[in-house]
């Protein structure tokens, strides 16, 4: 039985770290692998009879959340036919694969420094992917800039600047905290590398990805003290180039700045408003159970501003599963970043406070983005979701080891 757990966990963690070229360029082969872990996951806790991860909050309102979606997809409850319900049963292994990895495959601290590193290496393609395109007008596999003049990087399509966006916290904010308390030399590296990762994200293009990041910097000042003249530093770098991309980019300053104006100056006409309008109509119309997966794909209509989904995961879980699947989403959530969070203010390490910052980007409520289970844009999510988690687990039991020590238990628990 040890032959077979330690293949089970070297097949899992093997997977998960060529998992996020998959995510890239790769749907269907980074679905299946999320599922092959999935199942090594469960049997290993079979052949192990460990079960702890039915223990978290966030695991048991999970369940319900997708117990309560299979439900509204039920052929005759939800519109989408027998096809809305097999994807309602399958959204379970997102949740499964986030467990595996906090309970399994990402407990080695080895493992999560492994996974940095391929992280890592996901960041400099897409960015400087990026670069050598607003550089040459082509990647390097020659795709051309988006259709607004975005910056697409190593895809076909628009959409470097969200995994970017998310990537570049836990990426960036170890190393920018060694560099920057090294002082001298490194400090000017630290300075340097901050303001290029942020003018990054803005001369992608991508109107939501640099607002996020924005907000990601403010964050990751706020929870990391010796950290705030970089984030400020970048922050107004990033603020200066915008300002300057008339110039500098002219598609930069047209999407970031004249098109970004427009719409939000006519918002309730735009695009986006016409889609979370009709969003917000169908869930009034069917408040309890909404429409089942894909609810706002098989329910919309013929309507021009109708797409795939509502471009919001809060409207998107509405849709879906009615306002008690919404509840029981912002549930979940919340419990994600309760759990990341956790011991932050007290003692704030880079590395937790960049996953936090991932996390709370990917779900913050206001944010337009991909379907919540678009494994190419949610996986790299619940990549660092799952070890975020895991570090969390391991900074909680390093901190009761050391109170322990010092005797400040009652009957087994911290005070």
């Amino acid at each position: 039985m040890r032959h077979v757990l330690r293949w089970l966990d070297r097949f899992s963690l093997a997977a998960l770290l060529v998992l996020p070229a998959f995510l890239m360029h790769g749907r269907g082969v980074a679905d299946t692998l999320i599922v092959l872990i999935d199942l090594a996951f469960l049997a290993a806790c079979t052949l192990r009879r460990d079960w702890r991860f039915l223990r978290p909050l966030w695991w048991r309102v999970g369940l319900v959340w997708w117990g309560w979606l299979v439900l509204c997809s039920i052929p005759g409850m939800g519109i989408g036919g027998w096809l809305s319900f097999g994807h309602a049963l399958a959204a379970v292994r997102l949740l499964l694969f986030v467990a595996a990895l906090q309970f399994s495959v990402l407990r080695a601290p080895a493992a999560r420094t492994w996974l940095g590193w391929v992280l890592t290496a996901c960041a400099l393609y897409i960015g400087l992917s990026a670069l050598l395109q607003a550089a040459t007008g082509r990647d390097l596999v020659g795709w051309r800039r988006g259709p607004q003049g975005e910056l697409t990087g190593p895809f076909q399509h628009p959409r470097a600047g969200a995994p970017l966006s998310r990537l570049l916290f836990p990426v960036l904010l170890p190393p920018l905290a060694r560099w920057f308390s090294a002082g001298g030399a490194w400090r000017a590296a630290a300075l340097t590398l901050t303001v290029a990762s942020v003018g990054t994200i803005v001369l992608i293009g991508q109107r939501m990805p640099a607002l996020l990041t924005g907000l990601g910097l403010v964050v990751s000042g706020l929870l990391l003290p010796r950290l705030r003249v970089p984030m400020a530093t970048a922050i107004v770098a990033g603020l200066l180039l915008v300002a300057t991309s008339a110039v500098v980019s002219p598609p930069v300053w047209n999407r970031l700045v004249e098109r970004f104006s427009t719409q939000m100056e006519h918002f309730s006409r735009s695009d986006y408003g016409l889609i979370y309008g009709r969003a917000l109509a169908m869930a009034e119309a069917r408040p309890v159970l909404g429409y089942g997966y894909e609810g706002f794909r098989n329910g919309c209509g013929l309507a021009a501003y109708c797409n795939i989904h509502p471009h919001n995961h809060y409207l998107e879980a509405a849709t879906d599963s009615g306002v008690p699947g919404l509840v029981l989403f912002c549930l979940l959530m919340l419990c994600w970043w309760r759990d990341l969070f956790r011991g932050l203010w007290r003692r704030a390490e880079p590395l937790r406070v960049g996953l936090f910052v991932a996390a709370l980007l990917q779900e913050w409520p206001l944010a337009s983005a991909s379907s919540f289970y678009a494994v190419e844009i949610a996986g790299f999510f619940l990549v660092m979701l799952g070890w975020g988690l895991a570090e969390a687990d391991t900074a909680k039991s390093s901190l009761e080891g050391w109170n322990v020590q010092r005797g400040l238990t009652v009957e087994g628990d911290v005070i």
